[in-house]
């Protein structure tokens, strides 16, 4: 039987009980198909307020032997700004291990109402993970001065954007046929030109996959208005990160997104996460909703090559939705949906 060696990062506030929640359905799934072996790591907000950084300087070697990375949540902007968490942790982790690939799926479960009058979407967002507005080039000068100065650099590589279009265009092909690539090439006539330029030269090769090219507001109303009308949708670091935010809403929310941070090549692990980040007001009060986290470990599990079960996690989710469990914040506690999910699994 197979042994996976899993890193996790629980983190902070919701991040540690939903880590918990997965961590108790992959249990569950894994009986007689593989084993796994997880070693746990403090790094969040409180480790920073100890130790001055969000992982101690040895911690990206560390992580590199594990066959994949588990996060729970990261944040606490009450003690430790947000700029300090993310360039602290989950940036550095993306970028080292060249997970360049972000993928964030939405559809509504069954069982689950979202805002819209929209029935039958399944989108699939890639975003590109390790570039592009989140590079981190820039500076301040004369600070605190009136004639103070910021400026934040963007900066995209060929390399960076054609690996990202050629993944959502094979993505694509695996799935319905059709890629939207997202920019705003009117107002950024530089960096956007570019990448849609990238996307047409890519599209000469996979004449099996129908494109279309969209400014990123009309892709926000797009989603609003006929998100069934979506396949694969790739944006840059900055426009995906926004329009999954918005992917997750349609879906019924937070609690449901569900992301992977992949490296294709495999040569460094890959990091699975639900992004609802770690909502301090609900943190260890057993209400926090687990099925983005348990999702998360059904996109692990499809990576590591385990997609029978990966499947059954999915399949299993499902049915707890279906049953009414976990459909809306409040409804049940993070103790019962992660039971009902096992309940599923064990059926």
């Amino acid at each position: 039987m197979k042994t996976y060696n899993l890193a996790l990062i629980p983190g902070d506030g919701i991040g540690v009980d939903v880590t918990d929640a997965a961590m108790k359905v992959l249990g569950a799934v894994a009986k007689g198909r593989f084993a796994f072996e997880t070693t746990s790591f403090p790094w969040s907000c409180e480790y920073y307020l100890k130790h001055g950084r969000m992982m101690p300087e040895d911690g990206i070697e560390t992580l590199r032997g594990f066959d994949a990375i588990y996060l729970g949540a990261v944040g606490w902007p009450a003690t430790v700004p947000d700029s300090v968490s993310l360039h602290g942790l989950l940036l550095p982790i993306r970028k080292a291990f060249n997970q360049y690939a972000n993928i964030r799926p939405h559809r509504l479960l069954a069982g689950v109402e979202g805002p819209l009058k929209a029935e039958g979407f399944d989108i699939l967002c890639i975003r590109e993970n390790t570039e592009g507005e989140y590079s981190g080039a820039g500076g301040r000068v004369h600070e605190g001065k009136d004639n103070e100065v910021a400026v934040e650099t963007s900066v995209f590589t060929r390399a960076g954007v054609e690996r990202i279009l050629r993944f959502g265009f094979e993505q694509a092909r695996s799935r319905r046929g059709h890629l939207t690539s997202v920019t705003k090439s009117n107002a950024q006539k530089y960096s956007m030109v570019f990448w849609d330029e990238v996307t047409r030269e890519l599209a000469a090769e996979y004449t099996d996959v129908t494109v279309s090219h969209m400014h990123i507001d009309a892709m926000v109303a797009k989603m609003v208005m006929a998100p069934q009308d979506l396949d694969v949708v790739v944006a840059s670091n900055l426009f995906g990160d926004i329009l999954t935010d918005l992917g997750a809403a349609i879906q019924g929310g937070l609690g449901f997104a569900a992301s992977a941070n992949i490296n294709p090549d495999r040569s460094a692990p890959s990091m699975f996460e639900p992004v609802h980040g770690s909502a301090p007001d609900i943190a260890g009060k057993n209400i926090a909703n687990p099925v983005a986290a348990i999702w998360s470990v059904a996109q692990m599990l499809d990576h590591l090559g385990e997609a029978e079960a990966s499947a059954a996690v999915l399949s299993a989710i499902e049915a707890a939705t279906a049953n009414g469990i976990g459909i809306r914040p409040g409804l049940n506690t993070t103790d019962e949906i992660t039971a009902a999910v096992i309940a599923a699994l064990e059926a």
